[in-house]
């Protein structure tokens, strides 16, 4: 499959179990390692880095719980260890063990909308489509 250009997102989703929870217009992510230098005595500049863990954040702006969702009575604020599954034409993207570290929302009447909600996963896997 040849892919011209970027590839861009399809679906952007949370998933709780297996099940689609909410959607989401658009997302921000970032991974960080920290690492560690390796001196030894009598060297100017350390001889070895030792990579740390990773760690993914993820800016989501514009959830939309599903219909199900709400008649489950979702509630963003209750959710824990959930995936966020971002899906593009040529491969899937999926953070899982996700929490929420912020929440940001306005809302109304009658629409569970949340405007942008600030994740930690602890991992991330890409698979091809």
């Amino acid at each position: 499959m040849l892919v011209s250009g970027f590839p861009t997102s399809s679906d952007i989703y949370l998933e709780i179990e297996g099940k689609k929870v909410a959607v989401v217009q658009s997302y921000a992510a970032k991974t960080t390692r920290s690492s560690q230098n390796v001196e030894a005595f009598g060297e100017e500049e350390p001889v070895a880095t030792i990579p740390g863990p990773r760690s993914h954040v993820i800016e989501l702006t514009r959830l939309y719980a599903t219909d199900e969702a709400i008649r489950d009575g979702i509630n963003f604020h209750d959710l824990t260890d959930f995936s966020l599954v971002i899906c593009k034409p040529d491969r899937k993207i999926i953070y899982s063990g996700c929490q929420w570290s912020s929440i940001g929302e306005t809302g109304a009447l009658g629409a569970m909308v949340v405007e942008k909600i600030t994740v930690v996963a602890t991992k991330r896997i890409e698979t091809a489509v």
